[in-house]
């Protein structure tokens, strides 16, 4: 995942975050439920989150940059 990210174009980025968001809200779902199996993907899933977000913010920064 990590190398992946910086490799995916501005749209497919926010399908990532979008289907992240939605994974990690199913997963705090069963989670609380008690069918959550393995509870440390919760905090995988937090983490590609900020590793997207950290790719959005860099070239957003990066554009503004070269805009000035």
């Amino acid at each position: 995942m990590k190398e992946k990210v910086h490799e995916l174009r501005d749209d497919e980025l926010q399908e990532k975050l979008a289907s992240l968001k939605t994974e990690l809200f199913n997963l705090r779902f069963s989670h609380a439920t008690g069918q959550l199996s393995n509870p440390l993907k919760i905090q995988t899933v937090k983490r590609d989150i900020a590793r997207v977000k950290t790719v959005i913010k860099e070239r957003e920064l990066r554009a503004n940059k070269e805009v000035k």
